[in-house]
């Protein structure tokens, strides 16, 4: 069998670093040859949502059109074609239509929802797809209403990779941690006074934002740039990680990795009580789910202040990222609808 991934980012773009690349390994134990092609370089990834460098964007663009089309007219050497969201980078379906034309079977997987952003390009793709792969049942729901063969990954995380630290540290701090882009960290936005209130209370916290931003006068935090061959230590460094958001439908089809990534290296969780939050922690045992600001201070000084709640919950999550949400749990599910495609009549 031969894949054909067509992804929008390089490596350093998460959604398919952790939805497909993360499955290679898998699939050369299978045989299965395949190519990864994204649209973006990572020279061109570094200032797309930058202002300015517009001759530069504007050169890459082309540049980058010029190969999706060498894409498409080799899709049809491949048994599968595999699009994550989205095979260009502007509304309509184009890029996708063509790849539907030249390909013998095609399968779209996607992990947000983008549906709202992009409704006529995303909808058609579902639709002429051979299947839908969905990040979690909001968006299965949503999938459902154009292709009735969608099956739910979650997005998963190498366990082997992202483990907790060999031995715990003493440390004088207790850091709560949050890690994501510049983009996902207006949600922090709505802990501001939470934040503000804890270090009034605790003098031995810290606040430490991995790939945001976040500024609060009085508050010892912390912001520093997100980068691929530190990750794992940032996310071992954290003793509280925090997932906020608002609750809309966008945050509904979001995939609670953040929590999956704390889950993984053995790091409680205090996340808000939307979407797929609620389905990856089960409140009190493996983490909290807040609604609220009294919620947050109440839930996050629970686990300021108990070394031993923080270690017990960290064990029982990491256990369930072992469980439910590493690549071993969900390699065959994957796998799966490869086989499946390729051997659709």
């Amino acid at each position: 069998m031969r894949v054909l991934f067509i992804v929008p980012y390089p490596t350093e773009g998460p959604s398919n670093r952790f939805r497909v690349e993360q499955y290679f390994p898998e699939l050369e134990k299978e045989g299965i040859l395949y190519k990864l092609r994204p649209f973006y370089s990572q020279d061109m990834y570094r200032i797309v949502h930058k202002k300015g460098h517009y001759f530069k964007k504007i050169l890459y663009l082309a540049y980058f059109t010029i190969l999706r089309f060498a894409d498409v007219l080799s899709a049809g050497s491949f048994d599968v074609i595999f699009i994550h969201r989205e095979a260009f980078p502007v509304a309509g379906a184009f890029f996708e239509t063509l790849f539907r034309l030249f390909s013998k079977r095609m399968i779209y997987d996607f992990d947000d929802s983008i549906f709202l952003k992009k409704p006529a390009k995303v909808n058609k793709t579902i639709a002429f797809s051979d299947y839908v792969i969905a990040g979690n049942n909001f968006l299965k729901n949503y999938a459902a209403q154009h292709n009735k063969n969608v099956t739910v990954i979650p997005t998963c995380i190498d366990t082997g990779k992202y483990a907790p630290k060999n031995s715990a540290s003493e440390k004088d701090n207790i850091i709560i941690g949050w890690i994501g882009t510049s983009f996902t960290s207006i949600y922090l936005d709505m802990l501001k006074d939470v934040f503000r209130q804890l270090s009034g209370s605790y003098k031995n916290i810290e606040f430490r934002i991995v790939g945001g931003k976040l500024d609060i006068a009085g508050v010892p935090l912390s912001c520093k740039y997100w980068a691929l061959d530190s990750e794992v230590n940032d996310l071992q460094e954290f003793d509280i990680g925090i997932m906020p958001l608002f609750d809309d439908e966008w945050s509904r089809g979001k995939c609670a990795f953040k929590i999956i990534q704390y889950m993984a290296v053995g790091v409680p969780a205090v996340a808000s009580r939307v979407g797929m939050n609620s389905e990856v922690i089960e409140d009190g045992r493996d983490g909290f789910l807040v609604s609220g600001k009294n919620e947050w201070v109440e839930k996050l000084s629970l686990l300021i202040g108990n070394k031993n709640l923080r270690r017990d919950m960290g064990i029982r999550a990491r256990e369930k990222a072992l469980r439910a949400y590493s690549i071993l749990a969900n390699k065959q599910k994957f796998l799966g609808v490869l086989k499946d495609a390729a051997a659709k009549k």
